[in-house]
């Protein structure tokens, strides 16, 4: 189904700067895997799983060339929340759940349909997340023991408000050394793995100067097994599907954007492009094969795909070297990690919650004052005070309603004059539109005729329909859309015109509007010989059907407008319709 050139023309030269791409990005990907799952309400060891198998497939299977896969903090909220209401072993239900439903939107060839999702809705539940990730690390920040994760915001909050007198100040302590190294090290040494040295500066600081007195992963969790788990398929039932579908959709959707989003970025920085089908199908098998081996939901991590293509990536074999590395570091040094204070990890995942926030667009948005910032904030507000799932529903329906409501503001029905009718009235007869020629009514129509604007464009029509006219002729030429509600009105128009003894005339309607009208049968209602190419065509056409003698203008003494088109055939239009 796909074709895959990722890997060709690819020498060994190629092969050793993916090698040290990929330890470059193994090497970033370690604590981040350990950070996220402790985060997400899980063992480090799962994170650590994730980075291994996901990242490997989806060097095998996705899209881009360049993506590196695995944990991320966009999926801490949902993942911490189903871990909270069902467990673990339902977590990795969820997660192959979520991959299936991936694999289908790449077999399908959904990969185009993320990038409608509205910027207001992803940078409302992604700044809405980054509070959630930053919030949730104040604890191990301050080396508060005794809390206990809450699913809502402000329980947590309350917690750490309850016991801010049992500060542990060692905790702090290493939390801002970790914090200082990340900060202000890269500045004098930018080549520096800085999130390793964030981690091991501070262990080492808290081994030698104050032993046992800071909660570690050791302490925790009872440290890092030195083997990979083995085989075991989650336990997928019908009931299961029927609990799990809304939280592993989202899940689904969440790693959809963020993968896309990631390989898009990657294409940017290497001038290549990815193809966003086949990379769903990678993170779709990725999903569904990780939590076989314990491992929880993954996604393309814009970071470190950067960090890889930075280090000189040339192909996918990045990404395999990168799970190849974390797996020895897992098989030789897991009992290291043990002595890792939960504090050291606290810094980290607030600059990654700071990184992720977008606060700048945040604001950009929020200062436009539309219905855009109405979805922002609810949205977001939803994301931290409710859950994920319900943020990108209601979000979503927002977005969709307030593009609804714009869409049939854009329909724009003016009538216009034909400048030959315009140059024989004179006097007064031209204030007003009704006394240039009663017995017909020119009509330009632009926007979308659709289901949010069809009536508007009804009542509009109708009242002309109200002054008697014989000819209603419709120039459609910038109708970008005909639905089915649209065409439904426009019938109803038709109709009711059509009993009043008037005519309808369509003029330079496009091919999608023309398809519509055959398909409702509304062409063959209106009559094919009331159908034309040019609107100057039409109005001449109009004028023929005027009886003279029964227009309450032309009928009058001097008046002759009607009189001399019928002796002319060329009549155009008022410049602004042009």
């Amino acid at each position: 189904m796909f074709t895959d050139n990722r890997f060709n023309s690819f020498s060994l030269a190629d092969i050793k700067r993916d090698m040290i791409a990929g330890l470059t990005v193994g090497i970033v990907a370690i604590p981040l895997g350990m950070a996220f799952a402790i985060a997400s309400g899980v063992k480090p060891e799962y994170g650590l799983y994730t980075t291994i198998f996901a990242g490997l497939l989806v060097a095998l299977f996705g899209g881009s060339r360049f993506q590196i896969a695995g944990p991320t903090g966009a999926f801490i909220p949902i993942l911490l929340a189903i871990v909270l209401e069902y467990g673990y072993e339902k977590l990795l239900v969820a997660g192959f759940l979520s991959g299936f439903i991936l694999l289908l939107m790449g077999i399908f060839k959904f990969g185009k349909l993320i990038q409608f999702i509205p910027r207001s809705v992803t940078i409302g539940f992604t700044s809405g997340i980054a509070v959630i990730i930053f919030s949730g690390q104040i604890g191990n920040f301050l080396g508060l023991e005794e809390l206990e994760k809450k699913q809502y915001f402000h329980e947590n909050m309350m917690q750490i408000v309850e016991n801010i007198s049992f500060i542990n100040w060692y905790s702090v302590c290493t939390a801002l050394i970790g914090l200082f190294v990340i900060i202000f090290i890269p500045k004098v040494l930018p080549k520096v793995p800085i999130l390793l040295v964030a981690l091991i500066l501070p262990t080492a600081v808290a081994m030698l100067l104050y032993p046992s007195e800071v909660a570690t992963i050791g302490t925790s969790f009872g440290g890092i097994p030195q083997s990979l788990p083995s085989f075991r398929m989650p336990e997928v039932t019908w009931g299961t599907i029927a609990e799990l579908w809304q939280p592993a959709f989202v899940i689904a959707m969440l790693g959809g954007i963020e993968s896309l989003l990631s390989a898009v970025v990657s294409d940017g920085m290497t001038g290549t492009k990815h193809n966003s089908n086949r990379e769903l199908v990678g993170q779709g098998i990725a999903n569904m094969v990780t939590p076989m081996f314990g491992g929880i939901p993954a996604t393309g991590a814009i970071a470190r795909t950067a960090t890889n293509i930075k280090s000189g990536a040339i192909s996918p074999f990045s990404g395999i070297f990168q799970s190849v590395f974390v797996l020895l570091i897992l098989l030789l040094f897991a009992p290291f990690a043990s002595n890792i204070p939960l504090a050291s990890m606290a810094p980290i995942l607030m600059i990654v919650a700071y990184n992720m926030s977008e606060y700048k667009s945040f604001i950009h948005i929020l200062k436009l004052k539309t219905g855009d910032s109405l979805v922002l904030v609810v949205t977001f507000l939803l994301t931290v005070f409710v859950n994920l799932t319900t943020a990108v529903q209601i979000g979503l329906l927002l977005a969709m309603v307030s593009f609804i409501k714009r869409m049939s503001e854009v329909l724009q029905v003016e009538k216009v004059i034909p400048d030959k009718i315009k140059d024989t009235i004179h006097g007064n007869h031209l204030d007003t539109l009704s006394s240039t020629c009663p017995k017909l009514s020119f009509y330009t129509v632009g926007g979308a005729l659709f289901f949010g604007a069809a009536d508007k464009f009804e009542s509009i029509i109708t009242r002309s329909i109200n002054q008697r006219p014989k000819v209603l002729i419709l120039k459609m030429k910038h109708v970008s859309i005909l639905d089915a509600t649209g065409a439904a009105n426009l019938d109803s128009l038709v109709t009711d015109f059509k009993n009043m003894g008037g005519i309808i005339i369509i003029s330079e309607a496009n091919s999608d509007v023309m398809a519509m009208l055959k398909a409702s049968g509304l062409l063959y209602k209106i009559g094919e010989h009331h159908i034309f190419r040019r609107s100057e065509e039409a109005v001449n056409y109009g004028l023929q059907l005027i009886e003279v003698s029964k227009c309450s203008v032309c009928s009058k003494e001097n008046r002759t407008s009607c009189k001399a088109f019928k002796q002319n055939n060329n009549v155009s239009l008022s410049s602004s319709d042009q």
